[in-house]
């Protein structure tokens, strides 16, 4: 009852004499240091809004324009072209004063005016592409003096949302174009009369349905900030009724071999305070804006404004994504109990040593789940309409509501589990293989997969993460699980004891455990059922590939990107005997508020190098295959470089659905190609903050990256990272369900041979095996 006493800001009691006021100084003393906190956050959001608001100028320039304004006017000249004279006939002042008002007036337009026109020119600068398409070391003249030019209009140092006003609108691409490039695409894919048939229904939807939708789709682009974004949340993810474990979130891994601590209890506290260190820099906008590595060009960070304190919340229909403003406390879950823990006490941010503290003492609280409690996180595993059904009818008021609330409403959410994972034991692969299953699904009740995201801390210390996908996509959570590890390991610290480092204010309140009222028919175990099968049924390989990277594939003058996406077409034709639509994800975050577009990375380029290769006989003019591969490596950029410009082809076909569905007319060719399955499904993780990792001192701090699901059920699921010059850590998914993804061990060597018999030169030869290798392994 300790807690509950220091809850009590004060206490009364009814006298003869009248009301006599019992005041608790502590509690009060803390309900005014958590108040000033929040009036420092106010503050600092609307000096935030200030700055960037007046971006890329700064407040300061006005008092610039205005000294520059009077010493013009003292010289007896008017700049205004007679506009502060007008201004002064309006004013009821003296004539010193109206002159002086007038004045201050007339600069202050000046100024606003001003800062339209560079952000207006910025605009401008920064809807130029060109550059992206010119070949590297070949730079025009034009593409020089635009990048002097974004340098000088970016010269100061802007927020992290400076830049948002700025950026241009995501263009609608001419459907002939987009029709153009999707036969293109599927061409290598289709016999020669299926291919006759698609084209004869590209051709009529072209000449009478097209332009209609195209009409809408246009105006919808006017209006709104980003013509696909909205649609594309709503209908791709939370229109989505199956469920969002393995099927939407995704998972990040830790280190690869090192583990900072074995504490489990510190290991949590360091997470939890380098992710609220994360937060601040993102409530403060002092991270730097993201930009294309190696240029000056920002990209849109509208994604990380739902970051934290960010739920989904199911619905019969549609899930709706709830945001707060702030939260003071994370939900932990451990053994099957939940925890509120208060992280800021008196407007103090806990130090690690304290939150280490207080999860130690939920570790060691050795009272058993609540009826109904234990499994309760199922509901989010399962199909969404009946978690929707259960919690309006279960947890729309009482206990359960304030329980659920602490949950949705905290930043985060954090699973301490039991069990050990990690790259060790005799079996380093196989574990491996189970860390990532164990972070994309877990036992199916103990993560909080409607959260943002969820922390996963294990009981040797290892950490992870699952991130619901609606909100953002994975570069964004990428680049906050960087910073964590990053300022973790290097920052934080811990002791020689493997405790965080800090002290404790052992006086502070122990975790609230929730409570809850759960029914036998609230439909937990139904739930249960349906996430554990669909769990079973995925296959995860982690696959760290060292015999080189990314720097023997620079020398060969080859983008690392194309490389992967033709070892991945290689592999998949030796696996499948045949090719397949293939999705990697593109960012078109230069854009204001973009999200994704597909590359369609199956290419008649590739096809034509996969084939030569598996000709034994052609193989044998080596320059022949090696001019193949480069002009299918070339294909791969050029079909990137469009995606992220805004001239892809899947995000347009599907506006245009959607337009058809308000409108209420059926198109067979839209229809048809948005039913064809993703068999092969690929996305690479970015590693962009390399200037928090010494990888040249500290080699051994190499992160795994992360990976998902498989789209379709007789298809793969992959996800590569590369890391430093000489790894690639690749992440491979199927199903068990699905024969034909299980790809025998014992071919791996078989075709190893084939590839080292001197079909090749030897520098060839171990950059086909690198395409095989991985992929062979599941």
């Amino acid at each position: 009852m300790a807690e509950a006493h220091q809850a009590v800001a004060f206490q009364f009691t009814i006298t003869p004499e009248g009301i006599d006021l019992q005041l608790s100084r502590q509690a009060l003393g803390q309900i005014y240091r958590s108040g000033l906190r929040c009036w420092k956050k106010r503050l600092s959001r609307m000096k935030n809004r200030v700055l960037k608001g007046v971006y890329p100028a700064s407040p300061s320039s006005w008092l610039f324009v205005v000294i520059v304004i009077l010493a013009t006017m003292y010289t007896q000249s008017d700049p205004s072209m007679g506009l502060i004279t007008k201004i002064q006939e309006h004013l009821p002042l003296s004539a010193q004063g109206q002159t002086m008002v007038s004045a201050l007036l007339f600069s202050t337009l000046l100024w606003l005016s001003l800062i339209l026109a560079l952000r207006f020119c910025l605009k401008v600068l920064l809807s130029y592409h060109r550059w992206m398409f010119e070949q590297h070391g070949r730079i025009s003249t034009i593409t020089k003096v635009w990048v002097s030019l974004v340098r000088l209009l970016s010269s100061r140092t802007p927020l992290l949302y400076s830049y948002q006003t700025s950026l241009p609108h995501l263009p609608v691409p001419a459907i002939r174009d987009t029709l153009e490039r999707f036969l293109e695409s599927v061409r290598p894919l289709q016999s020669p009369a299926d291919f006759e048939r698609v084209s004869r229904l590209a051709a009529d939807f072209e000449r009478t349905l097209g332009n209609r939708l195209q009409r809408y789709l246009k105006l919808k682009a006017l209006w709104a900030t980003n013509y696909v974004s909205d649609w594309w949340e709503e209908y791709v993810y939370l229109r989505g009724r199956s469920p969002i474990m393995v099927n939407s979130n995704y998972y990040g891994m830790d280190f690869l071999y090192v583990t900072p601590t074995s504490n489990q209890a510190a290991r949590a506290g360091n997470t939890i305070t380098a992710l609220l260190l994360y937060r601040r820099k993102v409530n403060r906008e002092e991270l730097k804006p993201s930009r294309i590595p190696g240029t000056v060009i920002p990209l849109c960070a509208a994604q990380c404004e739902r970051m934290f304190n960010t739920t989904r919340a199911p619905g019969e229909e549609t899930d709706v994504l709830q945001h707060w403003q702030d939260s003071e406390f994370v939900a932990v879950y451990h053994r099957g109990r939940y925890y509120r823990l208060w992280v800021y006490r008196a407007g103090r941010l806990l130090s690690p040593r304290e939150i280490q503290y207080q999860i130690q003492k939920i570790l060691d609280d050795p009272s058993p789940p609540q009826a109904g409690e234990e499994k309760l996180g199922a509901l989010t595993a399962g199909n969404r309409t009946p978690w929707a059904r259960v919690r309006k009818q279960y947890f729309s008021s009482g206990v359960n509501k304030r329980s659920l609330d602490c949950i949705e409403k905290a930043a985060f959410f954090v699973s301490l589990d039991e069990q050990e994972e990690g790259m060790k034991g005799d079996d380093p692969e196989g574990n491996l293989d189970c860390y990532a299953k164990a972070l994309l699904h877990g036992k199916c009740y103990d993560r909080w997969f409607d959260k943002s995201f969820s922390v996963v801390v294990f009981k040797n210390g290892k950490t992870g993460l699952n991130a619901e996908h609606s909100w953002a996509d994975a570069p964004t959570v990428a680049h906050l699980w960087e910073f964590t590890l990053a300022t973790d390991a290097f920052q934080l610290g811990y002791d020689i004891d493997g405790n965080c480092r800090g002290e404790v204010e052992h006086s502070l309140p122990p975790p609230q455990r929730l409570t809850w009222d759960i029914p036998p028919e609230a439909q937990v175990s139904e739930s249960l059922a349906v996430a554990q099968a669909l769990a079973d049924d995925v296959d995860c390989h982690v696959f760290p590939f060292m015999e080189f990277g990314k720097g023997r594939m620079k020398k060969l003058k080859i983008s690392p990107d194309a490389f992967i996406q033709l070892s991945l077409q290689l592999a998949y034709y030796r696996d499948r005997g045949g090719f397949c639509l293939t999705y990697e994800a593109s960012m078109t975050r230069l854009f204001r508020e973009g999200r994704t577009e597909t590359v369609r990375s199956c290419s008649s380029e590739s096809c034509a190098f996969v084939l030569a290769l598996e000709d034994r006989v052609a193989t044998l003019i080596q320059p022949i295959a090696v001019c193949l591969f480069r002009k299918a490596a070339e294909k791969h950029q050029n079909l990137y470089r469009l995606a992220m410009t805004g001239s892809g082809i899947d995000r347009h076909l599907f506006c245009l659905y959607v337009v058809s569905k308000y409108l209420g007319v059926d198109s067979p060719f839209l229809k048809e190609v948005l039913s064809e399955p993703w068999r092969l499904s690929t996305s690479q993780t970015p590693v962009q903050q390399m200037e928090l990792f010494d990888l040249v001192n500290h080699p051994e701090f190499i992160s795994l990256g992360g990976g998902f699901g498989p789209v379709a059920d007789d298809g793969y699921g992959v996800s590569y990272i590369i890391v430093g010059e000489n790894m690639v850590n690749f992440h491979v998914s199927c199903k068990h369900s699905c024969k034909e993804t299980v790809s025998e061990r014992e071919g791996l060597c078989v075709l190893q041979e084939m590839v080292l018999e001197g079909l090749f030169s030897k520098e060839h030869s171990k950059m086909i095996t690198c395409m095989i290798t991985f992929f062979f392994a599941l």
